[in-house]
């Protein structure tokens, strides 16, 4: 019999390209991100803070720590979701970003939930 995840949180995300925010020839693209927060665990939970890893098409590196995201520190019940979005800009074309959030169950229990990779791109620049 599996165990039961106690302390879980799955973490999804859409990108999207904003052209009306970049400048190419200066090498700026900007890039909005969707993020779906789900608890599927059997605790409540409180996002803290978050820790972002960003990285461009020449290996930059952009880390990004801070508390909650877009101002709020959200509470997850187990079932609940948590949607957001919120943006980043990078140098190139194409760029990944990856990271953690840093939980807080209801019961003092502190673990992370990772964020999985995901790609930035311009459309049409990969195939």
């Amino acid at each position: 019999m599996a165990k039961e995840k106690r302390y879980e949180i799955a973490v999804s995300a859409a990108t999207r390209y904003l052209p009306e925010q970049s400048d190419e020839g200066a090498g700026r693209y900007v890039f909005a991100y969707t993020i779906t927060l789900r608890n599927p665990g059997s605790v409540s939970a409180q996002l803290v803070s978050r820790h972002w890893i960003i990285t461009d098409a020449q290996g930059l590196v952009q880390e990004v720590r801070g508390l909650g995201v877009v101002g709020a520190q959200p509470v997850l019940k187990p079932g609940e979701s948590f949607e957001y979005t919120s943006g980043t800009s990078i140098a190139t074309p194409v760029g990944t970003m990856r990271g953690s959030y840093q939980m807080v169950a209801e019961d003092g229990t502190q673990f992370e939930a990772p964020i999985p990779e995901f790609t930035l791109s311009v459309p049409r620049v990969l195939h």
